[in-house]
């Protein structure tokens, strides 16, 4: 994530997980596709944020630049680390699956972030990408819902 991400994550923390928690549904319709392509293993999620996906996906790790999030995915049971995607502090074929979840809108360098998800992964692992088209019927629903912010109003 980018510098300007991290600061809009940090200030609007409890708005981003509160969202979840007054859409529930639309929530759990996120997870239940996702887990029939996250496998099982050793994972960690890129842009890990307050843990809302990591937790019930079964990654242990997660990265993210905003400390606020970090607080929220550690109350999850998940070992968090402070930093971004484009420069992953771990060693190559680390993990049996990495995930990417609405992240790489907000990254500086998401062509960077996606080699580096690649270098940690192990042989034969799986790198699942999570992202909403814009210009898709979602997307451009949830574009009319942000506010000045960026945020999400809820829905």
């Amino acid at each position: 994530m980018s510098i300007n991400s991290a600061n809009l994550f940090d200030k609007n923390w409890e708005r981003y997980d509160d969202w979840f928690e007054k859409n529930i549904n639309a929530y759990f319709s996120e997870l239940k596709v996702l887990k029939k392509v996250i496998p099982e293993g050793f994972g960690l999620e890129v842009g890990v944020g307050s843990g809302r996906f990591a937790q019930p996906l079964g990654a242990k790790i997660g990265i993210d630049p905003s400390r606020n999030m970090l607080t929220l995915a550690k109350k999850r049971h998940i070992q968090v680390i402070l930093g971004t995607g484009e420069n992953l502090p771990f060693n190559d074929l680390t993990f049996d699956f990495v995930f990417v979840i609405v992240t790489l809108c907000f990254v500086e360098n998401p062509v960077s972030v996606m080699k580096e998800a690649g270098r940690v992964l192990k042989r034969g692992g799986r790198l699942i990408v999570g992202e909403i088209n814009k210009d898709s019927w979602l997307g451009k629903f949830y574009e009319d819902k942000r506010d000045k912010t960026g945020c999400l109003k809820t829905i």
